[in-house]
Order: C-alpha cells, then structure tokens, then sequence
C-alpha cells in the first residue's frame, strides 16, 4: 500500500523526471490547466494527507496498531514467551517500516514542491 501511494505521488505530480534510470526516450508530463487543476483540488490534499496518516501511523505509541513502537513492543512479549522465531520477524517489519519514513519525508517534499510550484492559491 504504501509503494503504491508513494507511486501515485510520483506520478500524479509528474515527477517522472526524477525516477531513476528513465529512459533517455521518455517525454516529460504535461498537464492540460484543467488536470493540473483538478490534480491540486482533488488528488493533491488526499495523497498529503494520506501520507501525513503513514507517518503518523509509523511514529505512533505503543497502543497504535502498525507501529514500530507497537511492532517492537510485541516482539518483546513474544520475547518474554520464548516466541523468537516471531519475536524476530516483529523485528524485522518494525526496522522494515522505520525504514519507510524517508521515502514519505521525500514524497511529502516532492507533494508540496509541486503544490507550491503548481498550485495557485485561491482556486
């Protein structure tokens, strides 16, 4: 889920330019005014916020379900249970999602970069 919403910022703000290894062949998107319109009223605030929840989510306490704190805290109940087989693959997705905060930090930048290159105010 998250490699497709970090996909979806990639593309829908027409950052293609930046993906690595692209083709020398590719063409630059071009939005019509109405696309980009209708990118920075519609599909600009759902993809900031839906990063801005993935973050929350991932930096989130130990009651908040998906978090590192909440993985790591469950690793170690399984820990204290002699669990290490499952203990170690808690571990594992909780240093896998905080790995994940650089690429939303990058997708957030490259999300408000075009809105404020792109995006008039006031529309």
């Amino acid at each position: 889920m998250l490699k497709h919403t970090i996909a979806a910022c990639l593309t829908a703000a027409g950052l293609v330019a930046l993906a690595p290894a692209a083709s020398a062949q590719t063409a630059p998107i071009t939005l019509s005014p109405e696309e980009s319109q209708q990118l920075c009223a519609e599909w600009l605030p759902k993809l900031t916020e839906r990063t801005t929840k993935l973050t929350d989510r991932i930096n989130g306490g130990p009651e908040i379900r998906g978090s590192v704190a909440n993985l790591k805290a469950r690793a170690e109940d399984q820990r204290k249970k002699n669990h290490n087989d499952t203990a170690d693959r808690l571990q594992k997705r909780a240093d896998k999602r905080s790995g994940r905060l650089p690429e939303l930090t990058a997708a957030k930048q490259k999300l408000d970069a075009f809105a404020g290159a792109h995006c008039k105010a006031g529309k």
